[in-house]
């Protein structure tokens, strides 16, 4: 095996204006291309392990790597696929990587989770996905799966980090590992956490959140040998927006900042504007004759099948409160209300007294993170109580991850 040819790559790194702009973890050569020389390598990651060119096309890592002398044997793609191209949703089958020749093993098909056969011929995996700091967005559990396999099969992971578009937002029910456990949902925090996944990635070895796979029974002895490479000059409360659109259905900053305040919906008879070109910017459902928008979601490529396909939706448009929020410096907490709102609208028309609001229930309880909030909306239980509970959990869960934070909250 030829040796990494580090001074062409630090070289160019060296040449990217790093002076108070953002630098993801991958171009950080500098702090771990030493510790992949002569090393057999994995890496999980997707479309967005792209390194920023001062002149040109940006590079994927994969390939980037590659051309510097390092041996990459195998990839690993989570949801939406190695090269982040399929619909929500769609199993991604293994194979190989046309443009490389590596072969790439499907984390969101026949298994979420490396096997050990997978891992057999590896020294170090990296681990570089852009995620949107929400619980129930899957990349989260891939990352906790990945540091399972690799602490069970005695494999280093280095964590390339990159910053939470959503950093400013803490807020929503900590998740119960008692009541529900699943692929959106593994660890006992926020539904709007704030924190990178290099954070979260010390934190769940520190809190020993990892082993038991989806079961509530974690091993607190299994530890991951883990680094985290920290991106650069990025603050928690800066509005930082994501230079590639880190999934097909949030195409623009402005549904990836929407995202945490609309996930919930997924569960619920109401459109996020699946199926249409702005998903994640409104709302809406047949029937409601009140809402000022229309919009028909379709079969796309980034959604094969929206819900109420054909179908002429009325609602509203979120994005337009968006501005507001951020003027009032209120995007800084869920805003239920939007639920509410639809809830009520859903109420208010013949369907609502045949249907319910929520007509996923397990579900919705897996993406919130139990059946607390179900039971109020539906009118079993103190929406008021509850989100008290919400702020004392919060303070909690700050004053634990206050030891894994790595960036600061503002310049």
């Amino acid at each position: 095996m030829r040796p990494i040819a580090f001074l062409p790559v630090l070289l160019w790194v060296c040449a990217l204006p790093l002076s108070g702009q953002v630098t993801p973890g991958d171009a950080r050569f500098d702090e771990y291309l030493p510790r992949l020389e002569n090393q057999s390598v994995g890496i999980v990651c997707n479309h967005t392990a792209v390194i920023p060119s001062p002149v040109g096309t940006p590079v994927h890592l994969v390939d980037t790597l590659i051309r510097s002398g390092v041996h990459v044997s195998a990839a690993f793609g989570p949801e939406h696929g190695f090269r982040g191209d399929l619909p929500d949703g769609a199993h991604a089958p293994d194979g190989i990587d046309p443009s490389t020749g590596v072969p790439v093993h499907s984390l969101y098909g026949t298994n979420k989770k490396p096997t050990a056969a997978q891992l057999a011929d590896l020294d170090v995996v990296l681990f570089d996905v852009q995620d949107v700091g929400v619980r129930c967005y899957t990349f989260l559990s891939t990352l906790i799966l990945v540091m399972e396999a690799c602490a069970e099969q005695d494999i280093p992971l280095i964590v390339l980090d990159r910053p939470n578009p959503n950093g400013h937002l803490v807020d929503g029910p900590v998740l119960d590992t008692s009541a529900v456990r699943s692929f959106v949902g593994f660890l006992p925090i926020p539904l709007s956490h704030g924190m990178t996944l290099g954070e979260l990635a010390a934190m769940a070895n520190g809190e020993g959140w990892l082993g038991g796979g989806y079961s509530a029974s974690p091993n607190p002895k299994l530890q991951c040998d883990l680094t985290v490479i920290s991106c650069q000059n990025w603050t928690r409360q800066a509005r930082w927006a994501a230079p590639i659109a880190p999934s097909p259905n949030l195409p623009s900053p402005q549904s990836v900042q929407l995202y945490p305040h609309l996930v919930l919906l997924e569960a619920t008879t109401a459109s996020v504007g699946r199926g249409t070109a702005d998903p994640f910017t409104k709302v809406g459902f047949p029937g409601f004759a009140q809402g000022p928008l229309t919009f028909t979601p379709e079969p796309n490529s980034a959604s094969r099948y929206p819900k109420h396909a054909g179908q002429s939706c009325g609602g509203f448009s979120v994005l337009r409160r968006l501005g507001s929020w951020q003027a009032q410096g209120t995007d800084n907490r869920l805003r239920m209300e939007v639920l509410s709102e639809l809830l009520q609208a859903w109420m208010d028309t013949p369907a609502g007294d045949q249907s319910p609001f929520i007509d996923r229930p397990q579900f919705f309880d897996q993406l919130s993170g139990g059946p607390d909030l179900r039971r109020a909306l539906e009118g079993q239980g103190d929406l008021q109580g509850l989100q008290n509970k919400w702020g004392m959990q919060r303070a909690r869960f700050m004053e634990m991850r206050s030891g894994y934070l790595r960036y600061p909250t503002s310049p």
